[in-house]
């Protein structure tokens, strides 16, 4: 009779956390990509400015580096790049010798074992009972743990932002028993804009007004359905300006036989040919002119980065809006834009807006570290967080009571 009698108990908590979930306002995250967050005051984003009127309104500082992957990964996980493993959005692992990770590599992007250091929230509500869809979101296309999200795309630079916000509102048209509790939205033309013409560019500001219509689009889209959501709008850094008189040549400082490099442009990365360490290592870690290179061990802890292999040897940062390149490098196109830089250089702050049941209204928040978004998002699924970097208490004063 007892046995039995736990059984049925333990029934009905399973039937209980789904059932509770369907209850639970959804959460979705949106990502506007490269929006920093000074955007929201140019005038051209009435949604944006709206929702963070009667919500919450904040700057992100992003983690290091200030690139687009890691800091994907950092917002979901709550833990900086050097503990999630996503140490650049290029870079390799010493485990698997002749493989590297890049944006670009579908099948390392839907490889689990460039994922695994990080536990992201979609893998912790789907184990807690709540369907997720982190659509477009790094890491989503790969099993992470074992785990998938219910939903997932691989990602379509293609893909129109309308469409984008139309498959979102679809997935929430679904019985209440498969609808997601948690949701992203990506948009990548703000990103794209900022580096081809510049931050401070017309083509930019045109960018970041089409994008709050999207986000407006949304908004309609959910009044529509009388859903009352839990929106947290954040990007993954900003956006520096970039002059061709501000250029750095790595060619000046180290002959191309010693080393080679994964990543160059707002930092470079530096691996040292065999037997030219010593020789590297002599040319790198004295005082240059705009810019700064250390040996990873001694990255400064501001940064908290450098113990992860996953790190170059040798990494070195340039003044912000100072280009780190090599004379032979060709872009497809001239950037006049670019992030990667010091992340506590005002031109990186990221944009933070949350509106919903779960926010007080008109609350300005200090600028605090984007890792402490995960555990806002934990709280707002009601799951219980991973271990993580953030701090509650950085978001808290946004919360309603």
């Amino acid at each position: 009779m007892i046995l039995r009698l736990i059984a049925l108990c333990l029934a009905l908590v399973a039937l209980s956390a789904p059932a509770a979930a369907a209850e639970r306002p959804p959460t979705i995250l949106v990502s506007i990509d490269g929006f920093r967050a000074d955007y929201l005051d140019r005038g051209v984003t009435p949604v944006l400015s709206g929702l963070a009127a009667r919500g919450v309104r904040g700057a992100m500082r992003p983690s290091f580096p200030s690139k687009t992957f890691p800091n994907h990964y950092t917002l979901v996980t709550g833990l900086r790049p050097d503990r999630s493993g996503m140490v650049e959005n290029t870079f390799e692992d010493p485990r698997w010798p002749g493989e590297t990770f890049k944006m670009s590599n579908r099948q390392a992007v839907q490889d689990h074992r460039w994922w695994d250091e990080g536990t992201p929230i979609w893998v912790t509500a789907e184990q807690a009972g709540i369907i997720t869809a982190p659509v477009f979101w790094p890491g989503s296309e790969a099993p992470i743990h074992g785990v998938r999200p219910r939903h997932y795309l691989p990602f379509d630079m293609a893909t129109p932002e309308a469409a984008r916000v139309e498959r979102l509102l679809a997935l929430l048209d679904l019985p209440p028993a498969e609808r997601p509790g948690f949701l992203t939205l990506y948009f990548d033309t703000v990103d794209t804009a900022g580096h081809h013409a510049g931050p401070d560019a017309p083509e930019t500001t045109a960018a970041v007004g089409a994008i709050d219509a999207q986000i407006g689009r949304l908004v309609e889209g959910l009044k529509a359905r009388g859903l009352a959501a839990n929106l947290v709008v954040v990007a993954d850094h900003g956006m520096a300006p970039l002059s061709p008189d501000r250029k750095l040549y790595m060619d000046d400082t180290l002959p191309k036989p010693a080393y080679r490099s994964l990543s160059g442009g707002a930092f470079m990365t530096i691996y040292p040919a065999a037997g030219h360490e010593n020789e590297v290592a002599s040319a790198l870690l004295k005082a240059h002119d705009h810019f700064q290179c250390w040996a990873k061990a001694d990255i400064p802890a501001r940064f908290h980065y450098g113990k992860s292999p996953r790190v170059a040897p040798f990494f070195c940062l340039p003044d912000t809006g100072w280009t780190l390149t090599t004379r032979d490098y060709r872009p497809s196109q001239p950037e006049l834009g670019n992030h990667g830089f010091d992340p506590y250089s005002p031109e990186m702050a990221a944009v933070f807006v949350a509106n919903g049941p779960a926010f007080r209204p008109g609350v300005t928040l200090p600028v605090f570290d984007n890792v402490s978004v995960y555990p806002l998002l934990a709280r707002l699924l009601a799951v219980k967080p991973a271990p993580n970097d953030g701090k509650l208490s950085d978001v808290q004063a946004a919360l309603a009571p």
